[in-house]
Formats: structure tokens, C-alpha cells, sequence
């Protein structure tokens, strides 16, 4: 089943169903302040991302332009799935599997998607664990990063008062 968001839930243990996929509501533009910016605060140095000249140059080169650090891509895809997939979060258990198999540039646009792989109860009776596999989707519909994420989600039935 797809649906475009949670909108008629508030993104609960009980809204989650395995084989659920959503496709988020927002975009976003890779812009080079992003890639830039947060690329020299965490040191990342390659050549790759920061020196047109020499991708331009490289022979063999899978692009020839600076490409977008894959950090970056991946947490504006687990930003972008947010508003429906970690608003009733209380922890997170796990982030692996990422996949980062397209290169991003400078203005393309990323989307997100979600499938719910499982659900299970957890040891504490007002949460359950839920299991996703987050995808980033350029504007060419190419896919750009792929990530698996474990959350342990608030039950409804425990936090919303009726």
C-alpha cells in the first residue's frame, strides 16, 4: 500500500504496518552551501568535493563535477522522512545498510521515501520497535541513498489521552 504521508495519524506504533510505503511530502535542493558548509565543519577534504578542476580533469572520473558528501545526502533523506517516521520517536536503535548509489550534485533535488520492513513489541509496554528502509530519490527519479533504521515508537494507546 502507498500512501503519500501519515496525514491522518500522528506517526504512532499503530500507524506503522510492514509493507506500508510512504513517500514523503517535501524536496529538497542540494545547494553548495550545503555540501560546502557542513563538508569543511566535519573535515572531510576530498578532492571530490571541494576541487571542480580536478574532477573536471581526472580521467575516468565516474563524474566531472564536485559531487555532494554522501552524509549529506543521507541526512536530508532521514531529515525529509522525519515529519512522519520520528515524531513519536523516544529512541533510536539502530541506523545501517546505507547505500549511497548515485552521485548527488550541486542542485539536484532528493526525495524520500519509506517502506516499513516490521514491527514488534518491545520491552516496554508504551513503545514498539519499527523497522524501516529509508530511499533518496533524485529528480530523475534515480536512487541516490538507501539506509535501513530501527526506532522504538510511542504506542498511541499509551500517551494520547482520550
Amino acid at each position: 500500500m502507498i500512501t503519500n504521508t501519515l496525514r491522518n495519524a500522528d506517526g504512532y506504533f499503530e500507524d506503522f504496518e510492514p509493507g506500508m510505503l510512504m513517500r514523503h511530502a517535501r524536496g529538497k535542493t542540494v545547494t553548495e552551501m550545503d555540501n560546502v558548509l557542513i563538508t569543511n565543519m566535519v573535515m572531510n577534504t576530498a578532492e571530490g568535493h571541494f576541487n571542480e578542476d580536478v574532477m573536471n580533469k581526472t580521467p575516468g572520473a565516474f563524474v566531472s563535477k564536485r559531487v555532494v558528501f554522501g552524509g549529506i545526502n543521507l541526512s536530508m533523506v532521514l531529515g525529509l522522512a522525519a515529519q512522519d517516521t520520528a515524531e513519536q520517536c523516544i529512541r533510536e536503535l539502530t541506523l545501517d545498510k546505507i547505500r549511497l548509489t548515485t552521485p548527488v550534485l550541486h542542485g539536484d533535488t532528493l526525495y524520500a521515501f519509506t517502506e516499513v520492513l516490521a514491527k514488534e513489541d518491545a520491552e516496554r509496554e508504551d513503545a514498539g520497535i519499527v523497522h524501516f528502509k529509508h530511499y533518496g530519490i533524485n529528480q530523475n527519479d534515480r536512487l541516490c541513498v538507501q539506509a535501513e533504521r530501527t526506532a522504538l515508537i510511542k504506542r498511541k494507546s499509551h500517551w494520547v489521552k482520550k
